[in-house]
């Protein structure tokens, strides 16, 4: 799923990203690994359901994409279809109107069970929201207990840049100007996010 997404892009144009490929790709994907699992017996079966279920999922994906507080298409996803990947990004929006909303707590609950996803962008991609959470909540050190593991070198860039944000909150300057230094060597040449880190740096000097 990572391919899609340049890793140095900020986090609205990646959720954006995310967005339009599900609504373009999603079912034609999930179709096509339900096709490979489905094995020589029942065939026609199998794929006739997992379609007419990923149709479904689909709808009440799309229905709360317009209307993120239709409580018929969130209690839908939730019970019927958790492990659809419809389900998982609507947690992701869910998360993200919970932080509107200014309900961090609420937005950590939709988060926090996708820390040890199967998909590794899905489980990077949380953890460095939640990161963000947890520092918008003024909990730096539970920011980098959460970012502490990485096994992802494509991330890298972006865990350093949130845990440069962390020392920061910590007062900790030369652990901050590490990690941000860190990010910037990380980035891709073109990523938006250097010349906010480089505003960063610049104001800690």
């Amino acid at each position: 799923m990572k391919n899609f997404i340049e890793v140095g892009k900020t986090e609205e144009e990646q959720a954006e990203q995310i967005k339009k490929w599900v609504k373009k790709n999603g079912a034609q994907v999930i179709i096509g690994v339900s096709l490979g699992l489905s094995g020589i017996w029942g065939v026609n079966y199998y794929n006739t359901q997992q379609y007419k279920q990923t149709m479904q999922a689909r709808s009440y994906y799309l229905a709360m994409v317009d209307n993120p507080s239709d409580a018929k298409a969130i209690d839908a996803l939730k019970e019927k279809y958790a492990d659809n990947i419809y389900s998982q990004q609507a947690n992701l929006i869910l998360a993200k109107q919970a932080v509107s909303d200014g309900n961090y707590q609420g937005a950590l609950d939709y988060l926090l069970p996708f820390v040890d996803n199967e998909d590794k962008f899905i489980a990077h991609t949380v953890k460095l929201r939640i990161a963000n959470l947890y520092l918008e909540m003024g909990n730096p050190d539970q920011a980098l207990s959460i970012l502490k593991d990485n096994d992802d070198k494509e991330f890298n860039a972006l865990y350093n840049h949130v845990k440069g944000d962390a020392y920061f909150v910590k007062n900790d300057l030369p652990a901050t100007k590490k990690h941000y230094q860190l990010a910037l060597a990380q980035l891709p040449d073109k990523s938006q996010l250097k010349n906010l880190i480089k505003t960063k740096l610049s104001d800690i000097d």
